[in-house]
């Protein structure tokens, strides 16, 4: 084989198989049955049919030259892993794109948004028992709320294209304050909750007391609630 040629090529080097050299006379057979040098030249031809053959299954190569001082290959295969990669890439920046575009129609027409830890509850129906007492179990998740229209939307992330879960204004009942509380951190959470005529009960935190008052003035202006005590809210 020739090392400097192109990989997967077999070349045959014809002076390798020329005839065979005469045996010396010394140790010739005397035997009837011995034969005289010749030229084996069916082994050759059948090398020949054998390299020919690997050339042709093997794996097909791409060149070319770029900026005109380097030569590149390719493997059929490595050209096909280039275009799918390429299309992955352009599938991504499409799918970033729809997703900068969402986030910046949110901004500009949601009433309020932002980021608030919320934990759902159901509320228990006519005739069923109370609900097990479970306040101290730490189930908060982030969840990046918007105010848009007549609906209220939960998002897991800002750049989510869909909510993971809604409500409309016209279904909520009741809007309230909670207590305060802990989290590992020790950092105070303030909170508020909203309850829906289907019963499911959205209990919303943050660590900024500012946003949490913001959310409450806003959700009962919309919602034209009033205060747990019967009162009507004072507007600022």
């Amino acid at each position: 084989m020739d090392d400097g040629g192109s990989p997967g090529k077999i070349k045959i080097l014809q002076d390798q198989f020329g005839a065979l050299s005469p045996i010396p006379e010394a140790v010739q057979d005397d035997s009837p049955s011995s034969s005289q040098p010749r030229t084996d030249n069916s082994f050759s031809r059948k090398l020949k049919r054998a390299a020919l053959m690997l050339n042709l299954f093997s794996p097909r190569r791409l060149s070319w030259v770029s900026n005109g001082q380097e030569k590149v290959e390719l493997l059929a295969t490595e050209l096909e892993s280039l275009r799918s990669e390429l299309a992955d890439l352009e599938e991504r920046e499409a799918y970033l794109k729809a997703q900068l575009e969402h986030v910046d129609e949110v901004v500009r027409s949601a009433r309020l948004s932002g980021y608030l830890y919320i934990r759902t509850r159901w509320m228990a129906l006519p005739g069923e028992p109370p609900p097990l007492d479970d306040t101290e179990v730490d189930d908060w998740l982030p969840r990046f709320v918007v105010l848009q229209g007549a609906c209220l939307f939960f998002y897991l992330l800002s750049t989510d294209l869909s909510p993971q879960d809604s409500t409309l204004l016209a279904d909520i009942t009741e809007i309230g304050s909670l207590p305060m509380f802990k989290r590992v951190s020790d950092e105070v959470y303030h909170c508020f909750y909203i309850l829906t005529r289907q019963g499911l009960r959205f209990e919303c935190s943050g660590s900024s007391k500012t946003q949490v008052e913001s959310w409450l003035s806003v959700l009962r202006s919309d919602c034209k609630m009033r205060l747990p005590d019967g009162s009507a809210e004072t507007q600022h």
